[in-house]
């Protein structure tokens, strides 16, 4: 199987957060802006907000097989980086390099 270039989307559930975690996570929101810090990259971004219920992780991955089981294991990598608890991750992919891409018609053209 070729190599091919895949966004992957881990979404799950922070769990059993103590208050120290809980302000941690807090302070790292402090300066982030979503439109500028929360897009997909190769070095992955983990986004959450100030209830510390949800968060997600984006990740651009070049992979041969199962980007699915490997943005799993950014985003649990990720995660244990902070040293918080997390539950119910789900990976939704897609193949950047299967998708069909709409180019806009020209006005005047053919």
């Amino acid at each position: 199987m070729a190599e091919h270039t895949y966004r992957v989307l881990v979404r799950g559930r922070f769990a059993d957060l103590t208050a120290e975690q809980r302000s941690s996570l807090l302070e790292r929101l402090q300066g982030f802006e979503f439109l500028r810090d929360a897009g997909f990259s190769e070095g992955g971004a983990l986004t959450f907000d100030e209830k510390l219920d949800f968060f997600s992780y984006r990740v651009i991955l070049a992979v041969e097989e199962k980007p699915d089981e490997a943005g799993l294991r950014r985003a649990s990598a990720a995660l244990d980086a902070l040293g918080v608890d997390f539950k119910g991750l789900k990976a939704k992919v897609t193949d950047m390099d299967e998708m069909k891409i709409n180019r806009p018609r020209r006005l005047g053209a053919g």
